[in-house]
């Protein structure tokens, strides 16, 4: 049991073009910045936007083809789609609700509120049959959200940003559900998310769209060790540098070069955690071989860690602790030098 889709459609300035295969059991996070067609392609595999050209084939059966003229109706396609805003009837009933999806797929009422009420006993919701959305919480709308998407047993589950509309306490909670409820679903399941900790809680595989293009796919530990784009190195925190390898060096797009000791040649990212560079008020002395003079441009505070933007022939971001942004008496503007070293550079072909 797969998805197999090719899709290829012009929206405004979007220009979608996405290959992807997913197999039963897999759980795949799409990831992007705003604008770069997450939701579009969930929406072109639901029907609910004609593809221009390309194809959708889910378990083998032909959904969409544009070679062909084949186009199935989304009411008619084996898919439960969960939207970032639930869109939940508000003049129904949680249960009326989820026996919707149900009943719009041919079967009778009695069938329909029957299987509505085992998915809502399932997802915990069965003492809320009879309220109304505008009755339950946050948490509790997703549920219900979810139980009404998979109430019709597609095979097909896609999932808009799914924990959009919590606020941060309910997050976590709603989060270790939903990957219980998704672990319970034997179909294909992708979910769009801008979270890293999400995708990676929640996926067994993520994917990366830039552009309307796939940029990245891999498992969470793949994407996250070795960034391929500067979206997703902002994505994880770390500074991504591209350029060409020259033996213990990466000379960058710029012209700079940077110590790398495990470059070697060709077309490279190098990768510097941020954790690793070091900052001074003056030039440091010492062995580090990547030593440069900037301008602190941005400094933020989060927890016990401070994130400092330098601008300078290479713009890194460097982490130190708070007491050590104190005791170097930095501020936005100040200048700096920072330093690290060439075995804290990580190198893999580009």
């Amino acid at each position: 049991m797969t998805l197999e889709a090719a899709v290829q459609l012009q929206l405004g300035a979007l220009d979608l073009d996405i290959a992807l295969e997913i197999r039963a059991g897999e759980v795949v996070a799409l990831l992007g910045p705003n604008g770069a067609g997450k939701t579009t392609l969930l929406r072109a595999l639901a029907g609910l936007i004609p593809v221009s050209r390309g194809h959708v084939h889910l378990d083998g059966a032909v959904l969409e083809d544009s070679a062909t003229g084949t186009y199935v109706p989304t009411e008619k396609r084996p898919i439960g789609f969960v939207f970032q805003d639930y869109l939940l009837f508000p003049h129904m009933s949680v249960l009326d609700n989820v026996a919707f999806g149900v009943s719009a797929r041919g079967a009778g009422s009695g069938v329909a509120r029957q299987r509505a009420t085992r998915w809502l006993e399932r997802v915990g919701l069965q003492e809320l049959a009879s309220a109304r959305p505008s009755q339950l919480s946050g948490g509790q709308r997703q549920r219900a959200a979810l139980a009404r998407a998979l109430a019709p047993d597609p095979r097909l589950l896609l999932l808009d940003e799914p924990m959009a509309a919590l606020d941060a306490s309910a997050r976590t909670e709603v989060r270790r559900d939903l990957k219980r409820h998704l672990a319970s679903f034997d179909g294909v399941r992708l979910l769009v998310t801008h979270d890293p900790l999400e995708a990676v809680a929640l996926a067994d595989r993520l994917v990366v769209i830039e552009n309307g293009k796939l940029v990245q796919e891999g498992t969470p530990a793949e994407v996250t060790e070795r960034p391929r784009s500067a979206y997703v190195a902002d994505l994880v925190g770390v500074n991504l540098l591209r350029g060409v390898a020259e033996h213990g060096s990466v000379r960058t797009d710029g012209g700079h070069v940077v110590a790398a000791a495990g470059a070697t040649s060709g077309e490279v990212f190098a990768v510097i955690h941020p954790r690793a560079v070091a900052l001074h008020r003056q030039r440091p002395e010492g062995s580090p071989r990547n030593v440069w003079q900037g301008r602190a441009d941005a400094i933020e505070i989060a927890g016990d860690r401070a994130r400092v933007r330098v601008i300078g022939p290479v713009p890194v971001v460097a982490e130190i602790t708070p007491a050590s942004l104190a005791e170097l008496r930095l501020a936005e503007g100040s200048e700096v030098w920072l330093s690290f070293k060439a075995t804290d550079v990580g190198v893999y072909p580009a």
